[in-house]
């Protein structure tokens, strides 16, 4: 029997949700209580019926083939929390532009590459918030060597951060004078100007694979991300992203989210949820320099 919109696919059972569970950790580091049955069967519904499938346990059957590759990439993007704001704790943005920007400057005028990195980039409101700041600030830093990835697991959302479109609604926390200057109103809508985007690359990653990235960063914005993760994911990933940084370079977590006691050595507490690798550069421990 075929679905339609009054014939939704089956209950999705205790097995079947077990199963899915499973695979979105080993996939993804999410973790999916039993309190979120109703909303994994409530997001996975559209699944079951675009692909023709008469119940969840076909479906669980599909995404644990080894033919479904291609599904548990749409099973994740389905089941991730796509939720940003431009200037999402604007703490950070303050921090960025007051203490660490300095530094930037001096690296980017000395002709060296600044990196940054937002990790689980969402819609894209975070990195744009990043770039705008940095513009905004030193607008010389436009000529530089000055480059954002934004990367998220989801290539369907990440679709429309490189996009750049956002509404009136959307872009309610961007000051006035940066959506002037930083924005191009099409059609009723809000486009981030060429400025901006040419400082972005959009790609898709996963944060628990390998990441191909070899030139390490200046800062990495990994915010309301890992608290989707259980202890052991997170505490996997504290050394990795400190590997990632430059020495003394910067981490910005979000505001329920603290690096794990048992790789607190690596970090050094910088304000809110704020923090610097405790790795020095060999000649030069205050400046942000790469060994």
């Amino acid at each position: 029997m075929s679905l339609s919109s009054h014939t939704p696919a089956d209950v999705l059972s205790e097995t079947a949700f077990a199963q899915i569970s499973t695979l979105a950790r080993d996939e993804a580091g999410l973790v999916l209580p039993d309190s979120k049955k109703t909303m994994v069967q409530s997001r996975l519904r559209h699944r079951v019926t675009a692909l023709g499938l008469g119940s969840y346990d076909a479906y669980v059957n599909l995404v644990t083939s080894g033919s479904g590759e291609s599904e548990r990439r749409n099973m994740i993007s389905a089941l991730t929390t796509n939720v940003s704001h431009f200037f999402r704790e604007k703490h950070h943005f303050d921090i960025l532009t007051k203490q660490a920007l300095p530094l930037l400057q001096t690296k980017a005028r000395a002709g060296k590459p600044v990196r940054i990195w937002s990790a689980g980039c969402s819609s894209g409101q975070e990195p744009y918030s990043i770039a705008m700041s940095l513009l905004h600030s030193a607008p010389d830093l436009a000529g530089r060597d000055v480059l954002i990835l934004a990367t998220d697991i989801d290539p369907n959302i990440l679709e429309k951060a490189d996009n750049g479109t956002y509404s009136d609604q959307q872009i309610s926390g961007v000051p006035q004078e940066m959506r002037k200057k930083y924005f191009e109103v099409k059609q009723g809508q809000h486009k981030v100007s060429a400025a901006i985007k040419k400082m972005i690359r959009f790609r898709e990653l996963n944060l628990l694979r390998d990441w191909p990235m070899k030139s390490p960063f200046d800062i990495v914005f990994c915010r309301n991300v890992v608290i989707y993760f259980d202890a052991e994911t997170q505490s996997r990933l504290w050394p990795r992203f400190d590997a990632a940084l430059i020495p003394e370079g910067w981490l910005f977590l979000g505001h329920s989210e603290r690096v794990s006691d048992d790789c607190a050595n690596r970090f050094s507490s910088a304000g809110m949820t704020a923090y610097r690798s405790t790795r020095t550069a060999p000649s030069q421990n205050t400046q942000l320099e790469a060994s």
